[in-house]
């Protein structure tokens, strides 16, 4: 696919994503390890400052705070990344012969091989927590997201507003781009997206197929294989028919097994929109 076939299409009635990550979550991967291993050299930084005065084994507590720290802000695999970096530092800086990997002594290896286990049990542990506060804030963001769109259809909310609230919705069930398009006599256009859609040419294809087929069309499988999002046909009261996409290649989590009873709710506030 070329670069001419992207088209950026914000409509009017576009809103922001939706996010309840954290802001460390938005960090670049590789950021993420250069300050997995900044923590590191601090602690080693600490270690040569204090080792006059506490034992070469009271040290290692030193290397398990950048695992936790890691591990809370960034995740399992940054921790591990800590993990290893502390164990091989602190052998390195503390362990006899010093500026060297070898262990000399077998107390100096075992306390490495413990720091070693403790940065992976303390890693674990602490990015399961994270895990689960992560996923009590989207569940949140979901329930949010859904109560604000049914508020809208109940109030009587301009036909454009509870749009762009069905596509913050679908953008946090998901957390993808989501984007509402609809036929015009010009082709498929956005009425609404969240997430920083993208549309390409093969998505408003895709998007017209579904209204053609009255049928969900899934992308990157035939014939709409060349198209990032799947679209779900709805039909609104007094006949408009709307496609709503969501670009499952670029969400957090990839596709969640019910996909269709979370898009169904979305598509049961729309039709009960009065005209």
């Amino acid at each position: 696919m070329s670069r001419s076939d992207i088209i950026v299409d914000v409509a009017p009635a576009a809103v922001q994503s939706v996010r309840p990550a954290t802001e460390a979550d938005r960090l670049p991967l590789a950021v993420q390890y250069l300050l997995a291993l900044g923590a590191v050299v601090l602690a080693v930084a600490a270690g040569l400052g204090l080792q006059i005065a506490i034992p070469v084994a009271g040290l290692t507590l030193l290397f398990v705070l950048p695992v936790v720290a890691t591990a809370v802000a960034f995740g399992w695999r940054v921790s591990m990344a800590a993990a290893v970096a502390g164990a091989l530092a602190f052998d390195f800086f503390f362990t006899e012969p010093r500026y060297s990997l070898a262990i000399a002594s077998p107390a100096d290896l075992w306390s490495a091989a413990l720091l070693l286990v403790i940065g992976a049990i303390v890693s674990t542990l602490a990015a399961r927590s994270r895990r689960q506060a992560l996923d009590a804030r989207r569940a949140a963001a979901r329930a949010q997201a859904l109560q604000a769109l049914a508020h809208a259809v109940v109030t009587g909310d301009s036909r454009e507003e509870v749009l762009a609230r069905a596509a913050r919705a679908l953008n946090a069930l998901f957390a993808a781009p989501a984007a509402i398009l609809t036929r015009t006599p010009d082709g498929m256009k956005a009425r609404a997206s969240a997430g920083d859609a993208a549309l390409t040419l093969a998505d408003r294809a895709a998007a017209a197929a579904a209204l053609d087929l009255g049928a969900p069309t899934h992308g990157g499988a035939y014939p709409t294989d060349r198209a990032r999002f799947d679209f779900w046909p709805v039909t609104l009261q007094g006949g408009e028919a709307l496609a709503l996409g969501v670009d499952f290649t670029r969400a957090e989590d990839g596709r969640p097994a019910d996909v269709q009873g979370q898009v169904e709710a979305v598509c049961g506030y729309l039709t009960a929109l009065r005209t």
